[in-house]
């Protein structure tokens, strides 16, 4: 009996990669639509009214979609290190996505104290200023969640769906730099 060929061992090299980095970016837009039309939906259809910590931690989002389109786009003519490098751009960029994410959860559950503009307590002296920094803060407060899901708030949720958007971004700038 022989011993198998390790020449044939490599079983990559006759497959098409199941993660290109076309398909990585469609998907990265895709998801982030899909993010970004569900807050919709929670904002303009449920009425639930976003706080500023949730309109910041949409920002990657605005971001990273059109740059996925762009790439997903391009990907037939683009050099794959131009792939790479904007795969892992990103990929960096829905990594911030997810800090705000983690920060907002965070201030949600009391860990540590959010904004003074929208979380905490009134720290007016007298009526007259109470009244005035009542007029000048927002109703929605940061640190109350407004809606749990299965035990987690749409800040935690946002922290999910980021961190799946940093991956296949990753996996997709790896998969262009093989090929490079």
């Amino acid at each position: 009996m022989t011993a198998p060929s390790t020449a044939n061992l490599d079983h990559t090299a006759s497959r098409p990669a199941l993660v290109t980095p076309g398909r990585a970016a469609w998907l990265v837009a895709v998801l982030g639509i899909a993010a970004i039309l569900c807050v919709y939906y929670f904002q303009y259809v449920l009425k639930y009214q976003p706080c500023p910590l949730c309109l910041e931690q949409r920002t990657p989002y605005y971001v990273v979609i059109p740059l996925a389109v762009l790439l997903g786009l391009a990907a037939p003519r683009l050099p794959r290190s131009m792939m790479m490098v904007g795969l892992v751009l990103a990929g960096l960029v829905m990594l911030v996505g997810a800090g705000l994410g983690v920060y907002h959860a965070g201030v949600e559950w009391q860990f540590w104290p959010g904004p003074t503009d929208c979380s905490g307590s009134f720290s007016a002296g007298s009526a007259a200023d109470l009244l005035r920094e009542a007029a000048t803060t927002p109703v929605v407060r940061c640190d109350q969640a407004a809606i749990r899901i299965l035990g987690l708030s749409l800040a935690g949720w946002n922290v999910m769906a980021a961190l799946v958007m940093a991956a296949i971004a990753f996996v997709g700038a790896r998969s262009a730099c093989r090929r490079v």
